[in-house]
């Protein structure tokens, strides 16, 4: 039976988590606003409009569809080759797959900056590479790929993998059966997470895309420090909700189909 101070901590705490939301929230919640007014300085008091989310449509539309083929193709490569690495890291197990993993992780203790002025000196003599929207994915892709390891070798550490993989080949199945009906199946949980990740830092990645973007490549986190580097404050507040819009329910819609996965899929033996 609950006791007065421990309904005191809970609303406390409930207080105080309520405060931290606010915290974050607002701000967001007033920039979009400003988005879909006449005048910023005057308030809502000068009336509501679209114009600003217009003009931002008409400006910037190819900016969102290109973000969203450039974070969903960065799942694609993680998910081919993050997979396998998990994989093959957890099974081998020694100096030198720890070494790998290391590696593999460096990327996100270097500055995103750092990364892009690697690949620019690297790749950037290749001008047509250098002018494409493939030259920010694989930037995307190496500093997302640890998080897809990471993820999915945090799953194959919860379960006994070895036992599964053997079991699975002592019925006579081939290693790509093994890897396609056993290993993947068992990580789901950990694939869906680092899919969330993934899709998620790709789209909202400044620093190193804006190195690496050229001026016919830009994705939404670059078009909307332009825009508020060179537009009036509303049309950089609609392009806020434009962002909001689209990040949203997309990443609510992983959020839940992750749950409802991992709650309807238990290991598979």
């Amino acid at each position: 039976m609950k006791t007065t101070r421990d309904c005191l901590i809970f609303l406390g705490q409930l207080a105080f988590t309520l405060l931290v939301a606010a915290f974050l929230i607002v701000p967001a919640v007033l920039s979009m606003l400003a988005g879909i007014t006449s005048n910023y300085f005057l308030g809502v008091k000068s009336g509501l409009t679209l114009q600003w989310v217009l003009q931002v449509w008409e400006l910037y539309h190819d900016t969102i569809f290109r973000s969203f083929l450039i974070a969903f193709s960065t799942l694609a490569v993680t998910l081919a080759v993050g997979i396998p690495a998990a994989y093959a890291l957890h099974l081998r197990n020694d100096r030198v797959s720890r070494a790998v993993e290391e590696i593999i992780t460096l990327p996100l203790a270097i500055p995103g900056l750092a990364i892009a002025l690697a690949l620019l000196l690297t790749y950037g003599g290749f001008s047509d590479f250098r002018r494409s929207w493939l030259f920010i994915l694989v930037g995307h892709a190496i500093f997302t790929l640890p998080f897809m390891v990471r993820s999915v070798m945090a799953v194959f550490a919860a379960i006994d993998v070895k036992t599964l993989d053997e079991g699975a080949a002592s019925l006579g199945a081939s290693p790509w059966r093994r890897f396609c009906d056993v290993i993947v199946p068992n990580a789901r949980p950990g694939i869906l997470a680092g899919s969330l990740m993934v899709v998620t830092l790709s789209l909202g990645e400044f620093n190193l895309t804006w190195m690496l973007h050229t001026p016919l490549t830009k994705t939404l986190p670059v078009g909307l420090a332009d825009s508020y580097a060179s537009m009036r404050l509303e049309v950089a507040s609609a392009y806020t909700l434009v962002f909001f819009i689209m990040i949203i329910p997309l990443l609510t819609a992983m959020q839940v189909f992750a749950g409802y996965r991992g709650a309807a899929s238990g290991p598979k033996r």
